[in-house]
């Protein structure tokens, strides 16, 4: 690198310090310090370390980057500007975190294009970038033969020592290291401040040694300026194709400003406006222009992210030939990265007869061979359990498992790491053809629900299946019968729940789930047997797709509406029954998805409820939160509002008000008989 040119580059790594500083002082709002010492490193990702076409965002087979240290967003927003990636200008840098901006407060995925993740809540980043390392190795496995290697993309991120600090990350590394996922590179921003002060305040193991046990590939550097330290550890990094890679880069927050550097006061506020002319003078800019950034500079990185473009125009005629020569993989890969599914998939999908099941069948298993009847039609249908494929019968039973030496299995075992499976399940959701599916039971989905929210934030489509659902895990207990954590999930925004009433409701939840574009999609299935609904006698199945429906209605104006979800459609069923020979009509409302009825039109909404039939009983072995927007104030639910029992699931049952005597009592009660 001649003399010229070295000047050039420390010139633009200190326009992004002094941007960063600029945009945190003018929104008034932001963490300057740390971008300011990260500048360095972004300069090597962005000019040298990753392959990428600023004018291509989306091109398949680009490196990803994720900042999982999201609140030094404008160290990203500063590269994206300055490599060319038209969706961001200058104007967008000088409205960060205000209302409507692109340049949000954290990066938030789908508002700025090179922003491939929502970060920001610690740990996420990291976790979700195994996701997408997971993703990579199996669009390789399937899709790359001998001499087109179509998929060799890396995973590059930047954490914090709050990233590292965060159990999630733990989760994730102990699982990427045992998958041997090599085509993860990972920069440590070893700062040592935290917002309360010094790291060592509460953090001070040997997160070298603590990676290398997790069996990661670590190097440490001392020198966070030292720009071509870091350019040589990072390819080091890519020559290691068995393990996943850990840089550790000490740092300084701040660094430039003479006041501020080093100090817990960078961290989580604006420099303060004399400050940042200090800045400036320290860097040799002008301390009264603001958002200045020099042609030559802006040339320079132009010319840097633009040199992708060769990269891309090398893999589009690879990927040519390739489409020639596997014309059968190229369709079937560019139907399912487009969102679609293929043909035919949905004449896999079982049905089920009251005769050929006389005991019932439980939604798991239904669940369970439903994913197994259409895995062939499906083949990046990929996924698995934490620790209870068994219990939750999410096992696909013709193929192998996704482990460290057979990256084209299509069964997960992510051990018992509820928070990473979720987070790797959005990842892999994030790789363009991927359809995720993880379970456990439905009471530890309160270890995932960082990653649900964020699947609802960036409206991504992992499927998150839940199983023993209710009270009617029986002994197990209090600890593990969930009751509010229905409610919990339905109160997430863009997320979809769907809770079947039967096998054929699980069918078609699975349908429904898989044609879904828009946000997650939790299933809920029982641990015990539910009666199949006969599909000659009473509303087609079907209808789920609509998320509440007539499954049978009375001879007459109903006088009473009754409602219900899973496991308690059965006792409305049998109750209109009752009800019936006690001249009392009743309508019976399968109702497995509130998000789903919430998409209908007024005049569909009406036809189920009619606002002229107020007397509605809801009933749901889960918490009575948001039914009551459904029964009206002349309605009532049989609902748990309380922790349950351990005891055998009938008796749990009983002794909760889940029984048919019960639920006719409740609706005569309505009506005043």
């Amino acid at each position: 690198m001649d003399t010229k040119t070295q000047e050039i580059v420390q010139a633009g790594i200190n326009t992004v310090r002094v941007l960063a500083a600029d945009a945190v002082q003018k929104a008034n709002s932001g963490h300057p310090g740390t971008p300011m010492s990260l500048a360095p490193m972004g300069h090597v990702l962005w000019t040298s370390a990753m392959r990428y076409n600023a004018k291509s965002p989306h091109w398949p087979n680009r490196d990803r980057f994720i900042l999982s240290a999201g609140h030094a967003c404008m160290l990203q927003y500063a590269y994206l500007y300055l490599t060319g990636y038209e969706d961001i200008t200058m104007d967008d840098i000088k409205q960060f975190r205000q209302l409507h901006s692109k340049t949000a407060g954290h990066p938030e995925y789908g508002l700025l294009a090179g922003i491939e993740v929502t970060t920001g809540p610690l740990g996420q980043g990291f976790a979700h970038g195994v996701g997408m390392a997971i993703g990579q190795q199996y669009l390789a496995s399937r899709y790359n033969k001998p001499g087109y290697d179509i998929f060799d993309y890396r995973i590059y991120a930047i954490c914090s020592d709050g990233d590292l600090m965060e159990g999630v990350s733990a989760e994730a590394a102990s699982l990427a290291g045992h998958l041997k996922l090599g085509n993860i590179i990972y920069l440590y921003d070893d700062n040592h401040i935290s917002i309360e002060g010094d790291t060592a305040i509460a953090f001070n193991e040997d997160v070298a040694k603590r990676f290398e046990a997790y069996g990661w590939h670590v190097q440490v550097l001392p020198d966070g300026n030292d720009i071509a330290a870091i350019q040589d550890a990072l390819e080091k990094a890519k020559a290691e194709t068995t393990r996943p890679s850990l840089i550790k880069v000490r740092t300084h927050i701040a660094y430039g400003s003479p006041n501020k550097v080093d100090t817990a006061g960078a961290h989580g506020a604006p420099l303060g406006a004399d400050e940042v002319k200090l800045v400036k003078q320290g860097f040799g800019f002008d301390p009264e222009v603001s958002f200045y950034v020099a042609d030559d500079v802006l040339q320079y990185y132009h010319e840097a992210g633009s040199r992708g473009a060769k990269d891309e125009a090398a893999w589009n005629e690879l990927y040519a030939k390739w489409k020639a020569a596997f014309p059968d993989l190229a369709k079937e890969y560019e139907t399912l990265a487009a969102g679609n599914l293929p043909d035919g998939w949905k004449d896999k999908l079982p049905t089920y007869k009251v005769a050929d099941n006389p005991k019932g069948v439980a939604t798991r298993k239904a669940s369970g061979e439903t994913l197994n009847a259409i895995a062939d039609a499906l083949p990046t249908l990929i996924g698995g359990s934490a620790d209870l494929a068994p219990s939750t019968d999410t096992n696909l039973k013709k193929y192998p498992s996704f482990n460290f030496d057979n990256h084209g299995g299509r069964n997960f075992h992510f051990g018992i790491r509820e928070h990473a499976m979720g987070a790797a399940l959005n990842g892999m959701a994030l790789t363009k053809g991927i359809i995720p599916f993880g379970a456990t039971f439905l009471m530890f989905s309160e270890y995932m629900r960082p990653p649900i929210r964020l699947a609802a934030i960036m409206k991504i489509r992992p499927l998150f299946v839940y199983t023993h659902d209710s009270i009617g895990l029986g002994e197990d207990g209090t600890t593990h019968q969930p009751i509010e954590q229905l409610a919990a999930l339905r109160v997430i925004p863009n997320i979809t729940v769907i809770r079947p009433a039967d096998a054929n409701e699980t069918a078609q939840a699975w349908r429904v789930a898989l044609e879904h574009k828009d946000g997650p999609v939790v299933l809920v299935f029982t641990r015990q047997n539910l009666a199949v609904i006969d599909q000659d006698k009473y509303a087609k199945a079907t209808n789920l797709e609509k998320g509440a429906y007539i499954l049978a209605d009375a001879d007459k104006t109903p006088d009473v509406i009754l409602m219900a979800t899973g496991s308690e459609v059965d006792l409305i069923v049998k109750a209109q029954e009752k009800l019936k020979a006690e001249g009392i009509g009743a309508r019976i409302v399968s109702f497995p998805s509130w998000e789903l009825f919430e998409k209908q039109d007024a005049a569909y909404k009406e036809s189920v409820f009619p606002k002229n039939v107020r007397k509605r009983l809801a009933v749901e072995a889960g918490a009575s939160m948001g039914w009551h927007k459904w029964v009206t104030d002349e309605g009532d639910t049989i609902t748990v509002d309380r922790f349950g029992e351990s005891a055998p699931a009938e008796q749990i049952f009983a002794e909760f008000g889940f029984t048919v005597d019960n639920v006719v009592k409740k609706a005569k009660a309505l009506l005043g008989k």
